[in-house]
C-alpha cells in the first residue's frame, strides 16, 4: 500500500487543447435541443468552458486533499480514498461509485461521514471511510484479457486483507449498488450490513408468475421494458460493441463529455438543467478522470462482460441477501422506482426511505439527505 498523488503530466493538458480546438462538430436538427442526446449548443458552451476558465489544477488539489492509496489486491492495483474517522468506534465503511462516475462523485460526502462532529454530527456515527476506484476505472488497473472482474472479490480482499478489518459495512449506487449486494450476498460473514442509494436492485431469478405479483409489481417491471427501450441504448452498444465505440471517445474529449454529460442531465433530478444539480467544474472534473486514465473503454466493457458473464451470480429458486439492508430510493429516474415489496423479494430490509429529491448521482446531488441515511441505517448496526 503506498501513497498516491494526482499530478498531471503538461504534455498531456497541451495534447487535450489541441484536441478540444479542433473539435470537429456534427450537426444537429434545428430547434431539437436534447431530443437526439447532447445538445450541440450545450455541449459548445462546457467545451469552451473547459478551454478558457476550467481550472484543472485546482481540481487536483481538491482530489489531492483526499488520502489516496494504491494496492495490489490480487492481480490488479487498486486506487482508493481511506480516511479514518473521527469518533470513539468509527465504523469500517467501503463506497462504491457508478457509471460514469468516479470515486471523485464522493468528495462531498466523505469528510462528514468520518468527522461528523466538524459537520454538526454526533461523533458516535464516524466512519472510516473507504472509496476505492473500481477495476478499469480511473486510477485503478484492469486485466488486459477479457473477463468480468468480481469487483466484490477484490474490495472483501482489500477491506479485510490490505487494511486488516475483520468486519465492515457498504455502501453503493448504479453498478456500485450491485457490487455492494453482492459483498452482502457472497461474504455476508464480514459484512455488517449494506446500505443501497440506487434504483439498481437485483431481481430474483426466475421471476415470479405474474399471478404473484402486485399490481405495484407489475406496473414497475412494465416501466423497466419500457426505459430499456427509449433510454437504454448506451447499454446495448456497451455490452455488445464496447470496442467500436471506444475509438471515438478516447480519441475526442468533446465526444467523450457528449456521452458522459447525457447521463448525467438524463439520470438526475434535474429537471433537464445538468447545471441545476452539477457544476461545470464537477461534469468535467469526472470527464478529465476518465480522459487523463484513458479509462472509458474498460468501464464500458464492464458492461459487455457481465452480459456474456458464463457464470453470472444471481439469486436464484426464492434466494434473499440476509444481511441488514438499507434502501434509499432517489426520485430523480423515476421510470425506473422500485417498489419496496418487489425489493424485499431479495433483500432483508432493516430501513427504507423515499427520498423527497435527487436520483442517480445522490454523493453529489442531495449529499446532506444521504449521509442522514447512511447513519441512521448504520447506527443500530454498530
Amino acid at each position: 500500500m503506498i501513497p498516491f498523488t494526482l499530478q498531471t503530466p503538461p504534455e498531456q493538458i497541451i495534447d487535450l487543447v489541441e484536441r478540444l480546438r479542433r473539435t470537429r462538430w456534427p450537426d444537429q436538427p434545428a430547434d431539437s435541443a436534447w431530443e437526439y442526446g447532447t445538445d450541440i449548443s450545450y455541449l459548445k458552451s462546457l467545451v469552451d468552458y473547459w478551454l478558457t476558465r476550467f481550472d484543472w489544477h485546482a481540481q487536483e488539489n481538491l482530489i489531492n486533499a483526499l488520502p489516496q492509496f494504491r494496492a495490489r489486491v490480487r492481480d490488479l492495483d487498486i486506487h482508493f480514498v481511506h480516511v479514518c474517522g473521527k469518533g470513539p468506534r468509527p465504523l469500517p465503511l467501503v463506497i462504491t461509485h457508478g457509471w460514469p462516475s468516479t470515486f471523485f462523485e464522493m468528495y462531498r460526502i466523505i469528510g462528514p461521514l468520518a468527522d461528523p462532529a466538524a459537520h454538526g454530527g454526533d461523533p458516535a456515527d464516524a466512519f472510516d471511510v473507504v472509496v476505492p476506484s473500481m477495476p478499469g476505472f480511473g486510477f485503478s488497473s484492469w486485466p488486459a484479457r477479457g473477463g468480468l472482474i468480481r469487483t466484490e472479490d477484490y474490495w472483501h480482499a482489500l477491506m479485510t486483507e490490505v487494511l486488516g478489518y475483520r468486519r465492515f459495512a457498504a455502501h453503493g449506487s448504479d453498478v456500485g449498488a450491485r457490487i455492494t449486494s453482492a459483498l452482502g450476498q457472497f461474504h455476508a460473514a464480514a459484512l455488517i450490513g449494506i446500505h443501497i442509494g440506487s434504483v439498481d436492485l437485483e431481481w430474483p431469478d426466475p421471476l415470479p408468475p405474474a399471478e404473484r405479483l402486485s399490481a405495484e409489481e407489475l406496473a414497475y417491471i412494465k416501466r423497466v421494458e419500457k426505459w430499456e427501450k427509449d433510454e437504454g441504448g448506451y447499454a446495448a452498444v456497451q455490452s455488445t460493441r464496447p470496442q467500436s465505440l471506444a475509438y471515438g471517445l478516447n480519441d475526442s474529449p468533446a465526444g467523450l463529455a457528449a456521452w458522459i454529460v447525457d447521463k448525467f442531465r438524463a439520470w438526475s433530478d434535474c429537471g433537464g438543467d445538468v447545471e441545476s444539480r452539477f457544476s461545470k467544474d464537477e461534469l468535467l472534473t469526472t470527464i478529465m478522470i476518465y480522459w487523463l486514465t484513458q479509462t472509458i473503454n474498460p468501464s464500458m466493457r464492464r458492461y459487455f462482460e457481465k452480459r456474456h458473464d458464463p457464470n453470472p451470480r444471481r439469486l436464484r429458486d426464492g434466494a434473499r441477501i440476509e444481511v441488514p439492508t438499507g434502501i434509499a430510493m432517489f426520485p430523480g429516474e423515476r421510470e425506473l422506482v422500485v417498489p419496496r415489496a418487489f425489493a424485499e423479494r431479495c433483500y432483508n430490509i432493516t430501513n427504507w426511505t423515499d427520498m423527497p429529491r435527487g436520483g442517480h448521482f445522490a454523493a453529489i446531488e442531495e449529499p446532506a439527505l444521504l449521509i442522514d441515511d447512511i447513519r441512521a441505517h448504520f447506527r443500530t448496526l454498530r
